[in-house]
């Protein structure tokens, strides 16, 4: 099993559609089809996911495409045209409990291009002419070109792709072909929805990016997609709580196993960032010292790959997907209460629990004091997502990562520190050189989260 990321530009073109004068290298024409598959309900789809056997002279791959912040994670696996291989199906897990996988769709792409060098990059510039084959017959067309990135920098592909809009291609949506067969596009939001329906919606968003992100985190090549994933149950959670005055239920239950998912994420999570941050730190020491206090970090490699372990068990066991389903009920099951709050007064409320959590600091608050006023405004600020705020979102982001850092800081200082009882001399001197870094990274912060406060108070 081989995976890449692909990082892309995706245009509209007319038929006939022909290259403006670029300077590349002419590719070899390649004519591949590609069957596409998904589950019962789409649920590939809607979590932008796609899963395809491409046939080109005689020869059959699968690929499974994953998304990602910036790109499009491809993973390609041999195996025979029945059923995909297993490796690629464990990772589709949580999908596959809505039932068997369906042929959905085959194209029949004939590609055209160059490779194309500007300013250090390097990109497959290709046009695309696509059909839609019914049962062998053609029952759709479209032309699609593609800036795909082969070395370089991902920023140049904007330029490229710009050369090629010169010709008369248009911007196009972004979406993989298979989307574009079938007709699916982006939603749009309801102008009509009340509070309660808005709530009701932005819950189905965060199950869709658990979803969205669990293959990913499954395969734990890209450390975003576990990121990504435990934001999406804690939005989820946060929105619960934010917006239970609107619902007639009690989903105190829903929370508490919610909350148990977030913690095994964020077992592996918070290792991530704490390994990448020390390594980073000791890069910045240089020398001995860097060695020495990277041969300390084994053992929280291995505490790494215990709780990934930990993450995986749960993930592949049946709790697990009956929470997916549970929290798929619930939030259909929801009906609403007798209340006539509005989005906007429940984000004030939010706020006023921060505000009240700032106002009863001492003059020297401690670490875990600090901590708390960070959650209650991650909450306060999931809550103004609701409520359409965006400056207050924005706002309530740079506190918390103001405050992050004095957490994370706070969280590096005292696991070097533990690293260090009974290390050599030399071991201890570059933990030492280590912890006051850390140190001074959270005073600064100590310094730095007042103004982020009242910035954001000035955001009401």
């Amino acid at each position: 099993m081989r995976a890449t990321s692909e990082h892309e530009r995706k245009l509209d073109a007319p038929t006939g559609f022909r290259l403006p004068p670029l300077g590349g290298q002419p590719l070899r024409r390649r004519i591949f089809t590609s069957v596409y598959y998904d589950v019962p309900g789409a649920s590939l789809a809607i979590a932008g996911i796609t899963l395809r056997r491409r046939t080109e002279q005689g020869h059959g791959v699968w690929q499974l495409k994953l998304p990602s912040d910036d790109s499009r994670l491809e993973i390609e696996a041999e195996g025979g045209p029945e059923h995909p291989p297993e490796q690629l199906l464990a990772l589709l897990r949580a999908h596959l409990r809505h039932g068997p996988l369906e042929r959905i769709v085959e194209l029949r792409t004939d590609r055209r291009g160059e490779l194309v060098a500007r300013n250090g990059t390097t990109a497959e510039v290709t046009v695309d002419e696509v059909a839609v084959l019914d049962a062998s017959r053609v029952s759709d067309t479209f032309v699609e070109v593609e800036v795909e990135l082969r070395a370089g920098s991902p920023a140049q592909l904007d330029a490229i792709a710009d050369e090629v809009a010169s010709a008369g291609a248009e911007p196009g949506n972004g979406l993989p072909k298979v989307f574009r067969a079938l007709g699916h596009e982006n939603g749009t939001a309801s102008s009509s929805r009340t509070p309660f329906t808005e709530l009701r919606s932005r819950l189905r968003e965060q199950l869709r990016e658990i979803e969205r992100h669990d293959p990913g985190t499954r395969l734990g090549r890209d450390p975003e997609s576990l990121h990504d994933m435990r934001v999406g149950v804690r939005r989820l959670r946060a929105m619960l709580r934010a917006g239970k005055d609107l619902v007639a239920a009690d989903t105190s239950e829903l929370d508490r196993r919610l909350k148990e998912l977030g913690a095994v994420l964020g077992e592996v999570r918070d290792l991530d960032v704490l390994l990448a941050r020390l390594e980073h730190e000791a890069g910045e020491l240089g020398g001995e010292d860097a060695r020495h206090a990277r041969s300390l970090f084994a053992a929280l490699r291995t505490e790494r790959s215990c709780s990934r372990a930990r993450l995986l068990g749960a993930l592949r066991s049946d709790e697990y997907l009956a929470l997916l389903d549970d929290t798929a009920r619930a939030i259909d099951d929801l009906r609403p209460s007798a209340s006539g709050a509005s989005l906007e007064a429940l984000a004030d409320k939010a706020f006023a629990k921060a505000r009240k959590a700032v106002h009863r600091l001492p003059e020297e608050p401690s670490d875990e004091e600090l901590h708390a006023v960070r959650r209650k405004g991650k909450r306060a600020r999931y809550a103004a997502e609701l409520a359409g705020r965006k400056k207050f979102v924005r706002r309530a982001k740079n506190l918390q990562d103001v405050l992050g850092e004095h957490q994370d800081g706070v969280v590096a200082a005292g696991r070097l520190r533990q690293l260090a009882v009974g290390a050599s001399p030399e071991h201890a001197l570059a933990v030492g050189r280590l912890v006051e870094r850390e140190e001074g990274r959270r005073a600064e912060a100590r310094k730095a989260w007042p103004k982020a406060w009242r910035k954001l108070c000035k955001a009401i």
